[in-house]
């Protein structure tokens, strides 16, 4: 009897070893056609939880660097690239047929991208064509159909698991460490071969703006302003004490309704999710969806008038004083 046991017990490990072994993901780069955005790094380190091969896509227009950087990686099979003129300005409605083609031809069980802007345009279209439902925002794997996310502003942790043969996720980058690009050798080959051009939009151009500071979402410090500010002049605050501590500018989502500073340093539930070292929060009375961006900063200090603003719940540092006076002081002293 207990060689029986044995026996099932080696067939069940096998069994075990043999779907980890049938596990491949496919892994959407996002970068400029120069460089690999950071979001992408912490997308590698999810497909690694999974388990089995990982492909990367890179698609783009003489992405030929990107393609290189990546296929250093550790624990990346293959790099698959596609260079056209149809992924000029990486539009959602080009990109979408290329990953399904190449899904149809690999038939992988997990596709993975970062839930970023370029992430969250895309996936769910490729979801639909596919006819699966998508996970999003996922901060946690379990195993290979079992993930974790936040729900409810980040209020409540929800595990899911995903009976689609294909699971289709997008991961929050601030959750994952970002895998390095060094100690692999992938192979690069061309990705499936087509005419992705889309009839139903063309890109034109884009203006990009420049900054010496560092990038929102991968910087080590950012100082955050909110409505207290009172106007976009007095940003000029945040950006005198960014500089003294290298810092990313950022707002909350009033400040950027009331026209303060651009949507694209805004941070929260419906903005971008930051996870910095330090986060300064400024004039920002803590609004649950602001909260669930900024959160898991290691180190959280506030800067408020109002005693009871919420935002000193989750502080590790408050100081109750009026902005006008603590953040020229504070950057004085810096």
């Amino acid at each position: 009897m207990f060689a029986t046991y044995c026996r099932t017990l080696k067939t069940n490990v096998n069994f075990v070893s043999i779907l980890q072994r049938l596990e491949s993901t496919l892994v959407i780069a996002e970068h400029n056609n120069e460089a690999v955005s950071p979001i992408t790094q912490n997308a590698l380190t999810a497909a690694k939880k999974i388990g089995g091969d990982i492909t990367v896509l890179v698609a783009g227009t003489k992405c030929g660097p990107v393609s290189e950087k990546i296929s250093k990686a550790k624990d990346v099979a293959r790099v698959l690239v596609a260079e056209s003129d149809a992924f000029k300005g990486f539009t959602p409605e080009s990109l979408a047929p290329l990953i399904i083609a190449t899904q149809k031809q690999h038939n992988f069980s997990h596709i993975v991208a970062g839930a970023s802007a370029f992430g969250k345009a895309l996936l769910p279209r490729v979801a639909a064509s596919l006819d699966i439902s998508p996970a999003s925002d996922i901060i946690g794997i379990t195993s290979a159909d079992t993930f974790v996310r936040t729900i409810y502003a980040g209020n409540a942790i929800q595990t899911l698991k995903i009976k689609d043969a294909i699971k289709i996720i997008s991961i929050r980058g601030t959750s994952f460490e970002p895998a390095a690009l060094e100690g692999g050798s992938a192979k690069i080959e061309q990705a499936p071969a087509g005419d992705y051009k889309s009839t139903l939009i063309e890109f034109v151009s884009q203006e990009l703006a420049k900054s010496d500071r560092p990038e929102l979402t991968s910087a080590k410090a950012i100082v955050s302003g909110g409505r207290g500010l009172k106007s976009a002049d007095n940003f000029k605050l945040l950006y005198d004490l960014a500089d003294k501590l290298n810092a990313a500018v950022g707002a909350s989502r009033a400040a950027v309704d009331a026209g303060y500073v651009a949507n694209d340093l805004q941070i929260g539930q419906t903005g971008k999710i930051v996870a910095p070292n330090l986060y300064i929060a400024v004039g920002i009375s803590g609004a649950i969806q602001h909260l669930a961006g900024m959160k898991d900063s290691k180190t959280i200090v506030a800067i408020n008038k109002d005693p009871d603003a919420p935002i000193f719940q989750v502080a590790d540092y408050g100081l109750v004083q009026d902005l006008f006076k603590a953040v020229p002081e504070l950057t004085g002293k810096l």
